[in-house]
């Protein structure tokens, strides 16, 4: 924003300033990011009573709309042969991401206090992220804590990994680089065998990558290859769970509100620009509603004009 004082910044320049980052950084995720982190500033001025308002929610300031690609889901029967091979003590990520939608960072944040048995919900407060090569607590995805549905397979699941793997306490920097004097420590369900918070790096080399290997999703590791060298599987990383999930909810006909609350999207917009490929019977219950309350109607409209009936 150049010398620009904080609290002359109006729409207009932010404005012209999307339309350089528009111009100059080719990646849409990365100015998204860009604009994300502006307006946290901005916010945070508003709160410190410095701005009024954030200008970068004024209606004017467009940002660059984020690419909707369509997602595809792993049939059923691949994502639970990944669960079943895959070492006992990382199995509960899988049902974790299937049978919940968790991203990875927010399983391998999740701690037995974030889970509510009696109401049947986990608690998303956080994620393991790493920055720079080092590992941080920091809240999820669009820095918003959300509550998501637990089926009760999945908690009994929950139940047995707690009994046969317990909870190690992690410290860790709470945030971003800057803010390294602010640790925190959280017990985890999910650690390393030495205790040790997980690197998303490393678990999907080490651990993802021959499970799919063995599940026969990737090929083996070509002989003489080195423990890291695996066939790139873009389409099959970790997250796919997570659009397995999703299309295991929309096919059995849950609300794309309800999905994108659980998801944790900002909006059911975005929910249905990733997934509605996988609403192939969308409109139909409309449709039958439709057509049972006009069929009603129309016999109570035929028997009224009978000849037999009391008005015919």
């Amino acid at each position: 924003m150049g010398q620009l004082a904080l609290r002359n910044i109006a729409a207009a320049d932010l404005r012209a300033y999307i339309a350089k980052l528009e111009s100059t950084v080719s990646s849409v995720d990365y100015q998204r990011g860009i604009l994300s982190e502006l307006s946290s500033i901005l916010e945070a001025a508003v709160d410190d009573k410095r701005l009024a308002r954030n200008p970068m929610r004024a209606k004017s300031v467009r940002w660059p709309k984020a690419p909707q690609e369509r997602r595809e889901a792993w049939p059923l029967e691949r994502a639970l042969r990944v669960r079943d091979v895959i070492n006992p003590r990382n199995r509960i990520t899988v049902v974790l991401g299937l049978g919940c939608g968790l991203r990875q960072g927010e399983v391998f944040g999740l701690s037995p206090e974030d889970i509510d048995y009696a109401r049947g919900v986990l608690h998303v407060r956080r994620q393991v992220q790493a920055i720079k090569g080092r590992l941080y607590f920091t809240l999820p995805k669009g820095k918003k804590t959300r509550v998501v549905d637990m089926p009760s397979s999945v908690a009994e699941e929950l139940k047995r990994h707690v009994e046969a793997f317990p909870p190690v306490k992690v410290e860790l920097p709470w945030g971003k680089p800057e803010a390294e004097g602010q640790r925190r420590k959280f017990s985890l369900l999910l650690t390393t065998r030495f205790g040790n918070a997980i690197a998303v790096n490393t678990w999907n080399t080490y651990t993802w990558k021959p499970a799919l290997a063995k599940a026969g999703v990737i090929p083996p590791r070509v002989k003489g290859a080195k423990d890291w060298q695996w066939e790139a599987a873009p389409k099959d990383g970790f997250h796919v769970l997570r659009h397995t999930y999703a299309s295991i909810m929309l096919e059995a006909g849950e609300s794309v509100v309800t999905v994108a609350r659980w998801l944790g999207h900002s909006s059911p917009a975005i929910t249905l620009g990733y997934y509605a490929h996988f609403m192939p019977e969308a409109g139909s219950k409309g449709r039958t509603a439709i057509d049972r309350l006009l069929e009603r109607q129309g016999d109570l409209h035929a028997s009224r004009n009978s000849p037999d009936s009391p008005q015919g």
